[in-house]
């Protein structure tokens, strides 16, 4: 037998493990959680295993209120920058901004959660009023961990357009600004907005950084302005699964936040998916 060929089959088993254990995790994941997961569990306004009470609404909703607040804010801010990296940006500024950013990506979730605990929070108060644990901090404490994924590939994705669109633009009397608007940017825009549903599914997966700063109340309730503390469905995890009872309807529910989650990613993922193939269908 080939080199070649030992090779490739060696690969295929690689590959094909890897898919095995995201079936596996999936299985344990629906058996656990699906006798849990109904319209009560995902509507029901209260949470309270105390009273056998297990409803995630406003724990969704404020996560959703989280995740969506940080990707506005980390888009705000990635893109311009993205823009500027690709387009406006001297090599050497380039190559040492673009590695500071990408530097983030090895930061350890916890020690930007110590961050926003030591510096964000204390600030809110100080300043906003409240607490400082709120919806606020958990928004700027996401928005910088999401900032990598979107900076980066916006970044690659305005690089990949071809140079013959900007020298067109430029022979036709646009100014460099007008040829980065009117050209580049839409022929862009697939991959920049995977680029955020990316940072979205980042967001929505994050668990220690959020735990820190957001309050967490131990009674969820729906938020009413961005100083409130919240929950979010991660964090409801993280710190209730250790005194859940195993095979308890309190394990049960904590095991159906994991699969609505697992849900929520997946079709982040699908949405990434088919923004990407409609940009090399459109390419």
């Amino acid at each position: 037998m080939k080199r070649g060929d030992i090779a490739s089959k060696i690969l295929f088993l690689c590959a094909s493990f890897s898919t095995l254990i995201v079936f596996l995790i999936i299985i344990f994941l629906l058996r656990e959680g699906i006798s849990a997961l109904n319209w009560n569990f995902l509507m029901g306004m209260v949470w309270s295993p105390h009273k056998n009470l297990y409803g995630i609404f406003p724990t969704l909703l404020g996560t959703l209120v989280v995740v969506a607040g940080a990707i506005i804010i980390a888009t705000a801010i990635g893109v311009p920058c993205a823009v500027f990296l690709a387009e406006f940006s001297p090599f050497w500024l380039r190559n040492m901004i673009k590695s500071t950013v990408e530097v983030l990506v090895g930061v350890p979730s916890v020690v930007i959660g110590f961050f926003g605990l030591i510096v964000i929070i204390p600030f809110i108060r100080n300043n906003l009023g409240g607490r400082g644990e709120s919806i606020l901090a958990g928004w700027i404490v996401l928005a910088i961990m999401s900032l990598p994924h979107i900076i980066s590939l916006s970044e690659d994705a305005i690089r990949a357009v071809p140079t013959s669109y900007r020298q067109a633009s430029l022979a036709l009397g646009a100014t460099k600004w007008q040829t980065v608007r009117r050209a580049v940017l839409p022929s862009a825009s697939s991959g920049m907005r995977a680029a955020i549903v990316l940072g979205v599914g980042r967001a929505v997966g994050e668990t220690m950084a959020v735990l820190m700063v957001v309050g967490n109340p131990e009674t969820p309730w729906i938020p009413t302005g961005v100083l409130d503390r919240v929950r979010v469905l991660t964090s409801t995890i993280a710190i209730e699964f250790s005194y859940a009872e195993w095979g308890s309807p309190h394990q049960y529910a904590l095991f159906a936040i994991g699969v609505v989650l697992f849900f929520i990613v997946v079709a982040l993922n699908l949405v990434a998916t088919f923004v990407i193939r409609r940009r090399n269908w459109n390419g």
